[in-house]
């Protein structure tokens, strides 16, 4: 439950093991890891190469990061930064910040692409007049709305191939339920059929096959599910409150990270990995797969003072980012070969 910041508060997670910014990666790969973590006075929004943490914001006004790619030397990320009373969507290139809104009304952006020199970034906007969120994306700073403002939407994850750019969210229809779809060059694709409630967080495009993450309600319960080409696969058996956050395709392998219950996990063609032990709250944000290694970021609760620790899981041996001592959360992971 962790997209659209500002909107969805998270449940945070725990960490058994210490910090630990010494060979933290592999010397093969550099290892990026977007978050937030408050200083005691505000919420900073950061990104840890290899353990080490890089400052995006100043702490004076509360920030978020949620989405990180690096391109050459260059590192993006994206995110919203606190401004007068209403946050605005950011994203910043090597820790300069860049607005795409102007502060007027509540804003963020969930996640980013750049794509030669172009920069794309997609989130949610409100609508001044009637308070709803306005689903789009920005390309060089220039909006594209994806839903008309009449009711609640977001947009979640954006993929661009060629000169086609996806975009995966959640738009509500007339009856008011969150409909799990994508947007392909503007034009939506439903993925759930909105007689109950659905949600797209990540998506993924491979030659021709389109893969989305989210979660459906069924009899109350969210069942993490993924849909390729539209055709859904579900990954928990509603046992459990459960969600699908990120998703990778490696040649015929489907990586999926999420959470189910308490426990992070991620799933490989539908077998399950479970990445803490259920004892505390957490929940895996994001995956990425270098080779045969599985990189997973999220953030576990810290059952001593309630704080969230933010790190990640190489193979499922857990590396700290945070230390614990105050609330931080993991939200984005790149992993790129050295």
């Amino acid at each position: 439950m962790k997209k659209s910041y500002f909107l969805i508060m998270i449940v945070l997670g725990f960490c058994t093991c210490k910090k630990n910014t010494d060979n933290v990666s592999s010397p093969r790969v550099a290892v990026y890891v977007v978050g937030t973590e408050f200083n005691g006075y505000a919420k900073i929004a950061k990104y840890w190469k290899n353990g080490k943490a890089v400052a995006l914001t100043d702490s004076t006004k509360d920030a978020y990061g949620e989405s990180i790619a690096v391109v050459g030397s260059d590192v993006y990320a994206a995110g919203g930064e606190m401004d007068r009373s209403d946050y605005t969507a950011k994203y910043w290139k090597n820790g300069q910040a860049t607005a795409v809104t102007d502060g007027t009304t509540t804003a963020g952006t969930s996640s980013i692409a750049v794509v030669g020199s172009n920069i794309y970034v997609a989130g949610q906007e409100f609508n001044g007049s009637n308070g709803l969120s306005v689903a789009k994306y920005w390309k060089n700073g220039q909006a594209i709305s994806l839903s008309d403002g009449t009711r609640w939407a977001f947009a979640n994850s954006i993929v661009v191939v060629g000169s086609d750019v996806y975009v995966a969210g959640t738009d509500r229809n007339e009856a008011w339920f969150d409909v799990a779809k994508y947007w392909k060059n503007g034009q939506a694709i439903s993925l759930t059929d909105g007689t109950r409630w659905g949600e797209a967080y990540s998506i993924a495009v491979v030659g021709s096959d389109v893969y989305v993450a989210g979660r459906e309600y069924t009899s109350n319960v969210c069942v993490a599910k993924y849909w390729k080409n539209g055709q859904a696969v579900p990954l928990t058996d509603g046992a459990h409150l459960a969600n699908a956050l990120s998703i990778a395709v490696v040649g015929s392998d489907i990586y999926v990270a999420g959470w189910d219950g308490n426990v992070a996990k991620y799933w490989k063609n539908g077998q399950t990995i479970s990445l803490t032990d259920g004892s505390k709250n957490a929940w895996a944000s994001s995956i990425a797969v270098v080779e045969s290694d599985v990189y997973v970021a999220g953030t576990e609760y810290n059952g001593s003072n309630g704080a969230g620790v933010a790190k990640y899981w190489k193979n499922g041996q857990a590396i700290a980012l945070s230390d614990g001592t105050k609330d931080a959360s993991a939200n984005g992971i790149v992993v790129l070969k050295r």
